[in-house]
C-alpha cells in the first residue's frame, strides 16, 4: 500500500513539474516565438480612444505619481478615470486634486458600495467611459508613455477584441521573495500567457489589459463577486470566442512592486487562488468551443487545488522515502520529480540573468544564491495560500484582502538609475 502511494504521488509531481516547465518556456522555444511576442512598431494613426480606469482604495502614497505617469502618454485621445471609495477621504483627496489640475483628462467616479472591492469599483466607473476601449491598471503602476500608441495600432493591425500587455514587479532587492516573485511574473507575461492565447483559453492579467468598450458592457462589466475578476472575464470572454493578443515588450511592460510583507503575499495569492476556484465553480470554461480548451481550463483553473495537494504530496513522498521500506524501483519512482524540478531551476537561473539584462538591473551571484535557496521555502507560502483559499471557499468567506502599496518599484529604480 506504501509503495502505491509513493509512485502515485511522485509520477502526479512530475507531471505536474514537466507541464510547468514546459508552459513557462513557451515563448523561448523557438526565436520566431519570442520575436512574435513583441508589439509590433505603431504607424501613428491612432486612430482608437481610451478611457483608462485606475481603481485606487488607500492608495494616497502612490495614486498621484501613477497618474502623473499616465498623463505623459503621447496618445492624442484618451481619459483617466480614477475611482475611490466614499470611505476613503484621503485617496479621494488626492484624486480630486489632480482632476482639478487636469479638467478633460482626469475624471473622479466615487464607489458607494457598503463592501468594497476592485471589480465593484471597475463598474461603477464603466457607465461613464467614453472611449472606444477600456484600459485597467493599479493605483501603483508606472505606465510608459508610449504605450497606449502601441495597443492602439496593435488592436487595429490584429482586430483583436482584447489587448493583454505586460505587467512587471521590479523590485527584486527588497527581500528574499521578492526576487522569484518578479521572476514568476517574469515567465507569466514573458511566456506562459502567450501560451493561453495561442490555444484560445486566457485568465487575463489585473491590469494593462485593454478591452472594446462595446464588448465589456455587453459581458456587464466585471464579476462583482469574484476575487479573480481579471480571471473571469478572460474566461468569459474566451467562451464567446473574444480574439485576445498578448504582448510583452521590457520597454513597454508596466512596472509595480512586489508585496511589502510574507502576510501580505499569502493574503494576496490567497485571493487569487479563491478567485480561481469562483471561475471554476461558474464553469463559464464549459463553453470553451474544444476538448483540448477545456482541458487546459480545468487544469489551470484548479491550480490552487494542485498547489495544495502538491504540498502534502511532497511531504508524504519525502517521509516514506526516509522512513518506508519499499523496492529499488519506488525508491527510484519517488525521486523522478527532482529531474523536472533541477531542470526549472536551471531555465529559473537563465531567466533571472535574461530580467536583469532586459531591466538594466544588477543580478550578482548572491542573487542567483537567493534564488536557489528560497525556493522551497516560497513554495511554502504558495502552498499555505492554495490551502487557505480551499479553507476559505469551503467556509464561504469572500472578503476583499488588500495589498497596500508603498512604490518600493520606484525606489528600486531610482537607484539602479
Amino acid at each position: 500500500m506504501v509503495s502505491i502511494v509513493i509512485v502515485l504521488c511522485s509520477t502526479a509531481l512530475f507531471g505536474v513539474a514537466v507541464s510547468t516547465l514546459w508552459w513557462m518556456l513557451h515563448a523561448w522555444r523557438t526565436p520566431e516565438t519570442l520575436a512574435s511576442t513583441r508589439f509590433t512598431d505603431p504607424d501613428g494613426a491612432g486612430a482608437l480612444s481610451f478611457s483608462l480606469l485606475v481603481p485606487a482604495r488607500h492608495e494616497q502614497e502612490v495614486l498621484e505619481r501613477t497618474v502623473l505617469r499616465l498623463l505623459e502618454s503621447s496618445h492624442r485621445d484618451y481619459e483617466v478615470i480614477v475611482i475611490v471609495g466614499h470611505d476613503d477621504p484621503d485617496t479621494a483627496e488626492v484624486a480630486h486634486r489632480l482632476a482639478a489640475a487636469h479638467p478633460g483628462l482626469v475624471s473622479v467616479v466615487t464607489d458607494t458600495h457598503e463592501k468594497k472591492n476592485k471589480p465593484k469599483a471597475l463598474n461603477s466607473a464603466l457607465p461613464y467611459c467614453r472611449g472606444e476601449v477600456v484600459g485597467v491598471f493599479d493605483a501603483e503602476d508606472q505606465v510608459h508613455p508610449e504605450l497606449l500608441a502601441h495597443v492602439d495600432h496593435a488592436f487595429r493591425d490584429t482586430e483583436a477584441d482584447v489587448v493583454q500587455g505586460g505587467v512587471q514587479l521590479i523590485n527584486f532587492h527588497s527581500s528574499w521573495y521578492s526576487l522569484r516573485n518578479c521572476l514568476e511574473y517574469f515567465f507569466w507575461f514573458r511566456s506562459r500567457l502567450h501560451l493561453h492565447a495561442e490555444k484560445g483559453f486566457i485568465p487575463l492579467g489585473g491590469n494593462t489589459v485593454f478591452v472594446r468598450t462595446p464588448l465589456l458592457r455587453a459581458n456587464d462589466g466585471w464579476d462583482p463577486n469574484c476575487l479573480a475578476e481579471d480571471c473571469d472575464l478572460g474566461v468569459r470572454l474566451s467562451s464567446q470566442g473574444a480574439r485576445v493578443v498578448v504582448a510583452y515588450d521590457s520597454q513597454m511592460v508596466t512596472r509595480e512592486e512586489t508585496p511589502g510583507s510574507i502576510t501580505a503575499l499569502l493574503k494576496q495569492r490567497t485571493r487569487w487562488n479563491q478567485g480561481f476556484l469562483q471561475v471554476y465553480r461558474k464553469k463559464d470554461w464549459k463553453r470553451l468551443p474544444n476538448l483540448r480548451q477545456r482541458m487546459l481550463a480545468r487544469y489551470t483553473l484548479v491550480t490552487p487545488f494542485m498547489q495544495a495537494l502538491s504540498g502534502v504530496m511532497i511531504v508524504i513522498g519525502i517521509g516514506a522515502a526516509l522512513f518506508a521500506h519499499v523496492s529499488i524501483v519506488v525508491a527510484l519512482i519517488s525521486f523522478s520529480p527532482v529531474i523536472p524540478m533541477t531542470a526549472t531551476a536551471a531555465f529559473e537561473a537563465v531567466g533571472l540573468h535574461d530580467f536583469g539584462q532586459q531591466y538594466g538591473l544588477p543580478v550578482k551571484f548572491p542573487d542567483y544564491v537567493k534564488l536557489i535557496v528560497g525556493s522551497p521555502f516560497y513554495q511554502l507560502i504558495l502552498t499555505a495560500a492554495a490551502l487557505r483559499a480551499v479553507w476559505r471557499e469551503f467556509r464561504g468567506e469572500s472578503d476583499w484582502e488588500l495589498t497596500q502599496h508603498v512604490g518600493a518599484h520606484l525606489i528600486e529604480a531610482e537607484t539602479v538609475s
